[in-house]
This record gives structure tokens, sequence and C-alpha cells, in this order.
């Protein structure tokens, strides 16, 4: 086994106007500008619904912000009222009458043969109906199920996907487990990795998933390289709670009191957290040709890492190293932080000791994670939107007496982007 002990100390800066105390200035259109485009799709629009019914800004100066037509933004404004936020989410674009749509009789026999063999799937009963003569392309065969419902949710991929990266180090940090192949222990290493450079902020053996451990390493993390601007997780312990409706851990409120937005890849969509899964292969592979004992233990995950970043060319960087596109970020770690600051004027309210919301003679329940924390509502079209700091977690609709989960994982179905909401 050889690692090289090379340090890249090559980096550039762009020129930017300074503040008195040597922190990059930037125009206040260009700020706001920043601040809209690393917010997820749906928090977009939903800011841009709440800005646009609180009436203290023009319609078409709102439009101008958000880089879109003030048509688009009465669309917006229209289905907010009609179905809340699930109305603003991205909408398929299939049109609504097909006039080459499949003959019956072959949706028919489709159907029965699925009824048949309800295990097999779109590629398999197209066999069969080659068999009987019938030359249906695959996809066809698999929109015949989606449309009769014979798909199980279990079951759905969504459409092929095209691959992302952040703009700049530290807007989003990928963070995983390893599988356990070469610990001798029930968990792989925790993996942080940045999505615009590569570089992997964290390679540490924590032995399990409890949140104690997890939290250690983030904090060394976060005091030697800053704090991210959002973390992309999967629905895995500890950062996930599958037994509650929101999902929501005390490790998520942790992250997100440090100002972290957190996201979660989409349910079976491992790609969408293709950087990690992509150094996780790296990792085996060299496991496996390097170590003669084939069990990995923290220094040589140590050099590894010093040998990823500094040394080892990366393709999808143009054969450059992680090191060449890395920053740190310039926000601070807080061990303590203060309590998080609302917006002037902002209706705040402290949750009840097992999570709950009382308003207006009734008990909503957001989450016990969340147990005496204050959160802020947002009342517009008849609806109440429920935030933790800057997230949006709950949606409550007064008239129906609903209350409903806002989904925070992602698809990576967006071009530059992983924040399209499902």
């Amino acid at each position: 086994m050889t690692f090289f002990t090379v340090v890249i100390t090559t980096s550039f800066t762009l020129p930017r106007e300074r503040s008195e105390c040597g922190s990059v200035k930037r125009p206040r259109e260009e700020r706001a500008r920043m601040a809209w485009r690393t917010m997820a799709v749906r928090d977009q629009r939903v800011e841009f619904v709440v800005r646009a019914q609180q009436g203290r800004e023009t319609l078409s100066r709102l439009c101008a912000e958000f880089g879109i037509s003030r048509p688009t933004g009465y669309v917006w404004l229209q289905r907010y009222r009609e179905q809340g936020v699930a109305g603003i989410e991205e909408h398929s674009r299939r049109p609504r009458h097909s006039p080459r749509q499949t003959a019956a009789p072959v949706e028919q026999r489709i159907a029965q043969l699925r009824r048949e063999r309800p295990d097999w799937g779109a590629r398999k009963l197209q066999q069969l109906l080659r068999g009987e003569g019938l030359v249906v392309p695959v996809i066809t065969v698999h929109r015949v199920l989606l449309r009769l419902g014979l798909v199980r949710p279990d079951d759905r991929h969504s459409p092929a996907w095209q691959r992302f990266e952040r703009e700049a180090p530290n807007q989003l940090w990928q963070m995983d487990f390893k599988s356990p192949k070469g610990c001798q222990q029930p968990v792989g290493p925790l993996s942080v990795i940045d999505d615009h450079s590569r570089f992997v902020i964290a390679l540490e053996k924590t032995g399990s998933t409890r949140t104690e451990a997890v939290q250690q390493r983030l904090e060394r993390a976060f005091l030697n390289h800053g704090v991210p601007e959002a973390m992309l997780m999967d629905h895995g312990t500890p950062w996930w709670n599958a037994q509650a409706p929101s999902g929501w851990t005390k490790l998520q409120v942790w992250l997100m009191k440090q100002g972290i937005a957190c996201r979660f890849s989409g349910i079976r969509h491992p790609q969408t957290q293709g950087k990690v899964e992509r150094f996780h292969l790296a990792l085996e592979m060299a496991r496996r040709r390097r170590l003669q004992e084939n069990e990995m233990d923290q220094e040589w995950l140590d050099q590894f890492r010093y040998e990823y970043n500094y040394v080892r060319p990366h393709e999808a960087l143009g054969m450059q190293t992680p090191a060449t596109r890395w920053l740190p970020s310039p926000r601070r770690y807080d061990p303590d932080p203060p309590p998080w600051r609302y917006p002037e004027g902002a209706e705040v309210q402290p949750l009840g000791s097992q999570g709950q919301l009382k308003l207006d003679g009734q008990r909503w329940e957001i989450s016990k994670a969340l147990a005496r924390e204050p959160v802020r509502l947002v009342r517009i079209s008849g609806r109440i939107l429920v935030y933790y700091c800057n997230s949006l977690l709950k949606e409550i609709d007064v008239q129906a007496q609903r209350l409903s989960t806002v989904k925070r994982w992602t698809q990576p179905n967006c071009k530059g982007c992983p924040d399209n909401a499902v």
C-alpha cells in the first residue's frame, strides 16, 4: 500500500468588494438572487406565495425576482388557494388527451397477464405479448400498468435522471454510511462529501449509527471546515425516524439550529446521492486491492481521505483534485447557538412537551423531536404554514380540519439542482 504525500495548494479567488471586517461583500440584488436559488423548488414557490399574499411588494417585482412571468405567478397563487402546498409542486406535463393511446383490447390483455403473474414486470410481460403476436414497446406496457393502477408504490421508479452539481463549495454536503464490508462492525464509516468539489469533509469509523456518535463526528467536521448551507441524506438512522410521520429526529433539530437545511434523497433512489455513492465505490475498490487483511482502521481511512482529496485526479473535475475546487465555509460552528430569530412581527408559538401545537382550541401533532421548540405560523388563504427555523414542516387546512406533512425528500430529475420536491 502506497500513499503519496504531495500537498496541492493551488487556489484562486475572484475579485470581490470586501467589507471592513474582510468578508466578501456582494451587491444586494446578487445576495437576494443567491438566497432563493439555493432553496428547493417547492420552497421557492411557497416563499413567493407568502410574500405575494402579504401585499408588501408588487407582483411584478416578485415575479422578476423569482425569474417567472406574471401569468405563472397568478397560476401559483391560484393553485395554492385551491390545493395548498401540494398544488404548487411540479405537475406532470403529460397531455390530458392521447389520440394514439393503446387500444383497449391490448390494455385488457396486459392487465390480464399482470394479474396472472403479479411479480412480473413490463419487460417480461412484453415477451409474453410478443409470443401472442402483439408487438408492444416495453415503455407502453409499463404505462398501461401505471394507468390501470397495477404498479405497487414500491415498484415505481422516476423517469431518467440528470446529473446535478452545486455552483460553489459548501452549498450542499452529502452524508451517508458505507456498507460494513471490511469493518467487522454493524455499520461502515460515516462519509461526508461536498457536492461541488467532491472534497471529503469527513471519513469516520463510528461503529454505530447512534446520534451521539454521529453528532460528535459532525461537530469536529464543522469546527475544522465550517458549516454548510444544506445537507443531503437518505432515509436512514440517525437523521431520519421511520416511525414518525414527519421523520424528524434530534439530530435534524441540532443541524437546523446551525441554520443547515436538511434535504433527503428520493425513496429507493440512491442516485440522488450519487457522489457519496461513487466515493464509497472507490473506497471499496481500494480496500479490496490494497489491504491484505481487508479491514479498514481509522488511520487507513485518514490516509485514503488525504489521497482522495489532494492526490487522486477526478474525471468529473477535468482530472483535477477535489482540493483545487474546495474552500472552507465562512459560516462558523456555534456549540451553543442562540434561539432562532424569526422575522420581526412573525407569529411564533412554542410546542408542547410532546411536540403538539395548541391553536384556536385545536391540538395538532407536529413532532416529538421538536418538543418545546418555538415554531412560526404563517396564515394565508385559509391555511396555516408551520415553520421550524427556515424549514416548512406542516400545513393546516383550517376549513377541512386537516394536517398535512410537507415532504422534504428529493428526486434527481432536475439538471443543476437536487431539490425537486416529490
